[in-house]
């Protein structure tokens, strides 16, 4: 055998072979890679949409948590103003009430004062009638109340 021929004969073996790789093997191998790279860039750039739609919802779940936490803030405000409102209004009510119920009792005790005066008046009354009564009995001369009574009938 001659090297020549060899040679050459392993040269054509070699050119074939990278005819067929090219032909056949090669386009199918480049159409994998081609898919699985635009799998990736695809991948790559849904996980930056991911990311960037995650800072904007997190953007947006920071302004609602602040805008409920201002409406909280305003809500508990009113519902003191409104308690100490309500408290205002019941010690208001309740002074009133107090007022009202003193004054009825001052009144009370005003109508037992001025019954007990009338009673205590009856009894001094009838007192000094019975007093003055005994005092009569004792000092009544019927002989000179009779010439009294009788120029007193007389005069009239």
């Amino acid at each position: 055998m001659n090297i020549n021929f060899t040679l050459i004969a392993q040269a054509i073996a070699f050119a074939v072979l990278i005819w067929f790789t090219v032909k056949f093997v090669w386009p199918p191998l480049l159409k994998a890679i081609e898919a699985r790279q635009k799998e990736i860039a695809d991948g790559l750039a849904a996980a930056q949409e991911g990311r960037s739609a995650l800072e904007v919802a997190a953007k947006k779940s920071e302004t609602t948590l602040n805008e409920a936490k201002q409406k909280a803030s305003e809500i508990i405000g009113q519902a003191e103003k409104r308690a100490a409102q309500i408290i205002d209004e019941a010690k208001g009510n309740a002074k009133a009430e107090g007022d009202r119920i003193i004054a009825g009792a001052k009144a009370e005790i005003d109508q037992e004062v001025n019954r007990a005066k009338e009673g205590l008046r009856a009894q001094v009354s009838t007192l000094a009638v019975a007093g003055a009564e005994k005092i009569l009995r004792k000092e009544i001369d019927a002989k000179a109340h009779s010439e009294m009574l009788t120029k007193l009938a007389a005069e009239l």
